[in-house]
Parts: C-alpha cells; structure tokens; sequence
C-alpha cells in the first residue's frame, strides 16, 4: 500500500474520529443503529458493481469505507478492538482458508469450485468445530434469495459455476430472472408471499440437514 493511499486511510479515520466526536447524529449512533445504513450502502456498491458503473462503484466504496471505519471506532470505544485487530482478524482468516496459496501445497485445488468447497469445509471443520448447527453463522435476516444460497452453499458446497463462460453466465441470468419474475407472478395471484414462502423451504432443508447431521 502506498504512503499516499496510507494517508487517505489516515485522514478519513480522523473525519471519522473529529464527526463521531462532534456532530449530535454521529454521536447518537450505536452499531444497532447504524447497520441499517451499512447494508443500504452495501446494496447501492453492488448495484453500481452489477452496472459496472466505475464512478459510482468508486463513490459506494467510500461509502462502504466509511462505515467499516465507523463501526471499527465503535468496538474501539468499547475496548472490544479496532481497525488493526479487524484488519488482523481478516488477515488470519484468509491464510486459514487459503491453504493451497499459503501452505504447503498438497491436494491444491485446481478449479475455483474446489476453492470454494475447500472454503467451506475449512469453516466447518475448523473455525465451527464446537457448533452442533452448521448453519449457525448464517443470520437468519437475510433476504430470502441470499438466505438460500448460503443454506445450499452448506448442504452442497461443490456447486459452482466454474468453467462457465460470460455469455453463457448471461444466458443464465436472464433465464433465471425471468423464471424468478414468473414465480413472484404466480405467487402474487395465488396470495403467497414468495419472501416468506422460500425462507419456509429453506428452514426445512436446514432442519433435514441438521437432524441427519445429528443422526
């Protein structure tokens, strides 16, 4: 990282300090509060990332920027961390789980599926060792289509989609949103709420799971 970029770091860190310190909202704010703004800035990055709208994903990371440091402030002022044991944490974390990059080689995957199923299996070995649920890291307000997705990440973490071309990924995306857009359809005129009805799916598909996990 260079002296300049290390500078800008520095400077936002201290508007971040000089606004918590002096401005009556920043300094009502807790994490409970703020989050909410988080995942909105969260959802704005990669609504600009999926244009590819590189002057707005440069905005939204500085949005997203500044909350990261602001809620590091936050665990600073209770004595529960900061930026640099974030920044560590975050660092041991991706050695650990990147073994085929920072260990001794062996089994290395060779495709990023198996990256990915190695990623999994790391967290569930290692780092969930103690966990009688393998699905408890997964915050159960998630919006339903992301929910999903971590839940069959768990259950079956060798689907992915390596290999797959760009245009045959756009293919897909415009099949499935259009398959997606269909089912809401049906949802609405059979007075279902599709939210509500995948999130039902997907506590059975973790109950399945977590009773044969137990058997």
């Amino acid at each position: 990282m260079s002296e300049e970029t290390l500078r800008a770091i520095e400077r936002l860190d201290e508007i971040t300090r000089t606004l918590r310190r002096d401005c009556p909202w920043d300094r009502a704010q807790d994490a409970r509060s703020i989050v909410p703004h988080t995942v909105e800035e969260a959802y704005e990055l990669a609504d600009a990332a999926r244009r590819d709208a590189t002057d707005e994903v440069h905005d939204e990371l500085g949005d997203v920027l500044f909350q990261v440091l602001f809620l590091a402030l936050l665990l600073e002022e209770r004595g529960l961390g900061d930026l640099g044991s974030v920044a560590d944490g975050c660092s041991e974390k991706l050695i650990r789980r990147h073994p085929h990059v920072y260990g001794d080689g062996g089994s290395d995957p060779v495709s990023a599926g198996e990256v990915v199923a190695q990623w999994e299996e790391i967290k569930q070995e290692v780092e969930r060792s103690g966990e009688d649920d393998p699905f408890a890291s997964i915050p159960e307000t998630l919006p339903s289509l992301t929910y999903a997705r971590k839940i069959l990440r768990r259950t079956d973490p060798s689907l992915g989609s390596e290999g797959v071309e760009d245009s045959e990924r756009d293919a897909a995306e415009e099949r499935i949103g259009l398959a997606l857009l269909d089912l809401v359809r049906e949802a609405r005129k059979a007075g279902v709420d599709p939210e509500l009805a995948l999130r039902a799916e997907c506590d059975k598909l973790r109950a399945d799971a977590t009773g044969s996990a137990g058997d």
